[in-house]
């Protein structure tokens, strides 16, 4: 199966001069967790994430109308619509990331997450594996610190 098959094809996004609260209020408004960065030609070029937002930008006492792009995820790890599930899967746990955006040459086309590949596997453990692989490669002080 190709990601083609499983992708999102409605990817919210904004421009490289989006502030914080702006991307804050086009997640809110259409109830995603991430928007796609796009340069002045369309281009993505990086992608904020809700997680993006609290930890980088809110909790770190960043001004609201600070440019969006210079708190995102860069560069733009992305997929390729012929590209198969398992290639995709094993390219987001390489890079700890759970949405993958879906790049025709330089066109977004989709966007799909780790939870919808790991519903179309079909395969419980392996979803659960990769999920697993992303969560503790974002938070190793919480899998890796010593308890005592």
């Amino acid at each position: 199966m190709r990601l083609s098959e499983i992708m999102t094809s409605g990817v919210v996004t904004a421009g490289a001069e989006a502030s914080a609260l702006e991307v804050a209020r086009l997640m809110r408004d259409h109830r995603v967790g991430s928007v796609v960065i796009v340069d002045s030609a369309g281009k993505p070029v990086a992608m904020l994430t809700d997680r993006d937002l609290a930890l980088r930008v809110f909790a770190e006492g960043v001004e609201p109308d600070a440019p969006a792009f210079e708190h995102a995820s860069r560069p733009l790890i992305h997929g390729e619509p012929e590209m198969e599930l398992d290639e995709a899967a094993a390219l987001m746990v390489q890079h700890r990331v759970r949405r993958l955006p879906v790049v025709r040459g330089e066109e977004l086309v989709g966007i799909a997450s780790l939870d919808d590949i790991a519903v179309r596997s079909g395969n419980l453990e392996v979803a659960q594996k990769m999920t697993q692989d992303v969560i503790e490669g974002a938070l190793p002080q919480f899998y890796f610190h010593e308890r005592g």
